[in-house]
């Protein structure tokens, strides 16, 4: 990978964008290490989003540019994520969650006004039940979402803000200033 000095201006643009804060407070990001060997510059997010004080999903989102560009990428920048989410166990076996995942993506994409093109990715859902000596804890489900597009403007600001929007709905949280009612506190009637 070349030296980040030695970055071109498209690419040190896009970064830029993507160090703005997250909207939601349950939403934590951090910088982490990008991976070495799939473009010739690359820059990575970790996520952690928290609900009531526990972990409920998780996320990475890496940017790739490669100056000469990719024909599959349609463009010389690309974004990839991995999002992985907790799910209560009657939704792990739902047939349109895979649809309804998918477009928690491209919504939040689309409402942010992050333009993009040669979007694509996968769905998993998986349910996992401990016997023997692993028996334990009820029966946990999990979400995966896997996905990748290419930006088609340069406000990278609005897809870390898709992103993160896609983040909290495969996290239930509601938008940004909205209060779950399951997250309210009432004081005891007097």
């Amino acid at each position: 990978m070349a030296s980040p000095s030695a970055a071109p201006e498209a690419f040190t643009r896009a970064v830029a964008g993507l160090r703005a804060d997250s909207p939601w407070t349950e939403i934590l990001l951090e910088e982490i290490a990008p991976p070495q060997r799939l473009a010739p510059f690359a820059f990575a997010l970790s996520a952690t989003v928290l609900r009531g004080g526990d972990e409920v999903a998780s996320g990475r989102l890496i940017l790739l540019h490669d100056p000469a560009g990719h024909d599959a990428w349609q463009g010389d920048l690309r974004l990839v994520t991995l999002v992985t989410a907790e799910l209560e166990s009657d939704l792990a076996t739902d047939p349109l969650l895979p649809d309804v995942a998918w477009t928690w993506l491209t919504d939040a994409l689309d409402q942010n006004a992050a333009a993009y093109t040669a979007i694509g990715g996968t769905i998993t859902q998986t349910a996992s039940t401990r016997f023997g000596e692993l028996a334990g804890p009820e029966p946990t489900a999990d979400l995966e979402v896997r996905a990748s597009w290419t930006p088609t403007s340069g406000d990278f600001g609005a897809h870390l803000r898709g992103w993160c929007a896609m983040l909290a709905s495969t996290a239930g949280l509601p938008p940004p200033g909205v209060s779950s009612l399951t997250d309210r506190h009432h004081a005891p009637a007097s």
